[in-house]
């Protein structure tokens, strides 16, 4: 029992410690190299950081028994967010060309001068910026990369779930 405690504790470590990377890999790249974030990697980013904060609640286990699910919803819930933005950029950089739409005005500026609801739809609709490829390692953007990386932490909230399932089950015999 106290074997499978201290693997979800790892496993939760090791999903907060990725999700660390990615965001200071991101900083990297744009303060390092110049590239500067589309919105759509700026939301991205935001839902790497609420996720590395569930996990870090999860590891510190001083949360309440309804807070857990909660918490687990929330999780699976952001991987899905940041799997359909990374998934909405991956689509606008494989767009032909004449089909890309044209750039926006940065986040910054839609923050400051609509709405938040407005700001949403035009962020998820895209800009030209979000179709540019600035950097690739593999042959894969950055994009694409946090497409992987937000499917990789899906599956892995899934893997804890289902251990969580058969922990229970074994714990009733």
């Amino acid at each position: 029992m106290l074997l499978r405690i201290l693997f979800k504790k790892y496993a939760a470590f090791a999903v907060a410690l990725f999700c660390v990377a990615l965001l200071l890999f991101g900083y990297y790249l744009e303060f390092y190299h110049q590239l500067n974030p589309c919105p759509l990697c700026i939301f991205q980013r935001l839902c790497y950081a609420i996720i590395f904060l569930i996990y870090i609640f999860y590891i510190l286990g001083n949360t309440s028994p309804l807070a857990k699910p909660l918490l687990s919803i929330a999780s699976f819930s952001f991987a899905g967010i940041g799997c359909a933005l990374a998934g909405r950029q991956t689509w606008l950089q494989h767009l032909p060309i004449d089909k890309v739409p044209e750039c926006g005005p940065g986040l910054e500026y839609l923050l400051e001068v609509y709405p938040l609801f407005d700001v949403l739809k035009t962020v998820l609709k895209g800009s030209g910026d979000c179709a540019e490829t600035q950097w690739v390692f593999l042959s894969f953007s950055v994009a694409e990369w946090s497409l992987f990386s937000f499917s990789l932490i899906a599956i892995c909230h899934l893997l804890l779930l289902v251990q969580k399932k058969t922990d229970s089950k074994h714990e009733g015999l």
